[in-house]
């Protein structure tokens, strides 16, 4: 069997992720055993402490094990920590050289939405991809510029690290590490049991791009605001290195160390943007949205829009706007 740790850190943690992961491992073993086979998962809370508080003492955990108890273990679970990132780290320092020993020894370390900034924090994801959830994608490229941070992805997997990204997906990444090892078909019962989304792979149709504006270079904040006022207009990065009396190399060297994307993706982003918002709101056709955000050419539109939100335009309406696929019918 394997021994699974779900951490159970000081400060507000994910109660989802925490009791989400138990109850489906431990009904994995309860299908296996339906199956006339043997379980896999020995499932335990690992804390710092005999008991944890949660959500301002409405919740309290009580772990089985406390860390310095476990001396082998195979999979570690990091749950979100909804707290600021270095006090999270400051509070729960007890874990980290653990982590890295189990990790070091054979263990496998998972880490749900922003819970990456945990385990980046013991430098296990440096040099390497991760996910985590998207709104905090800036954040996290900021405070840990040498991890690979995906902001698409719904989950990463290298050299036996794992990460999630945001909210409910750790039930996918769950699901993926049920089918490795309990095989396809119980994870297929595990998905309809539980009725989860089984195969995605990507968080893309539900990220709301917002920009990246915690940074202080002033031309390039001002060459994003023009962008934003200017969704509907053709904007070429010319047009802005001459509008800030910036050199174009100079220019594009700077936006993309500033916002993380080149100055057309970031273009591209907020028009998509508007596109979505109109999609979700309006009763607007797939052409008369893509006039109003500065697009002429339908196959670019629809390459540009599927490239960013992983759905055609037809398909993320549809999704998000019910009255206008009904009468779409």
């Amino acid at each position: 069997m394997k021994h699974v740790s779900i951490l159970i850190p000081f400060g507000a943690s994910s109660l989802s992720n925490i009791e989400g992961t138990w109850h489906i491992l431990t009904e994995v073993n309860t299908i296996l055993k339906r199956m006339d086979r043997d379980p896999i998962f020995d499932v335990h809370f690992v804390g710092i402490s005999a008991l944890s508080t949660q959500r301002n003492g409405l919740f309290t955990i009580q772990p089985d094990l406390l860390v310095r108890q476990v001396k082998k273990t195979d999979m570690i679970f990091i749950p979100a920590m909804h707290q600021d990132p270095q006090e999270a780290l400051v509070r729960n320092q007890a874990f980290i050289p653990w982590i890295k020993e189990q990790y070091k020894d054979g263990a496998e370390v998972i880490s749900y939405c922003i819970g990456a900034f945990f385990l980046a924090g013991t430098g296990l994801l440096d040099g390497r991809r991760c996910a985590t959830h998207w709104a905090s994608v800036g954040d996290f490229r900021t405070m840990y510029p040498d991890v690979d941070v995906v902001d698409e992805r719904i989950m990463t997997e290298e050299e036996g690290i794992y990460t999630s990204g945001g909210a409910y997906s750790y039930l996918n990444l769950l699901l993926y590490l049920v089918e490795k090892y309990a095989g396809r078909e119980v994870a297929i019962v595990v998905a309809k049991t539980f009725m989860i989304d089984i195969d995605r792979d990507s968080q893309s149709p539900f990220i709301m791009f917002q920009g990246q504006k915690a940074h202080a270079d002033a031309p390039v904040k001002q060459a994003q605001e023009f962008i934003e006022q200017n969704f509907s207009d053709r904007v070429t990065v010319d047009q802005l290195a001459n509008m800030l009396a910036l050199g174009r190399r100079s220019l594009e060297r700077r936006f993309k160390k500033a916002t993380s994307n080149t100055v057309t993706e970031y273009i591209q982003r907020v028009k998509i943007e508007v596109a979505k918002k109109s999609f979700e709101s309006s009763r607007k056709n797939i052409s008369e949205v893509m006039y109003d955000v500065g697009y002429a050419d339908i196959k670019a539109f629809r390459t540009i829009f599927r490239k960013v939100t992983g759905l055609s335009p037809i398909e993320y309406r549809n999704k998000y706007n019910k009255t206008a696929a009904a009468a779409a019918v």
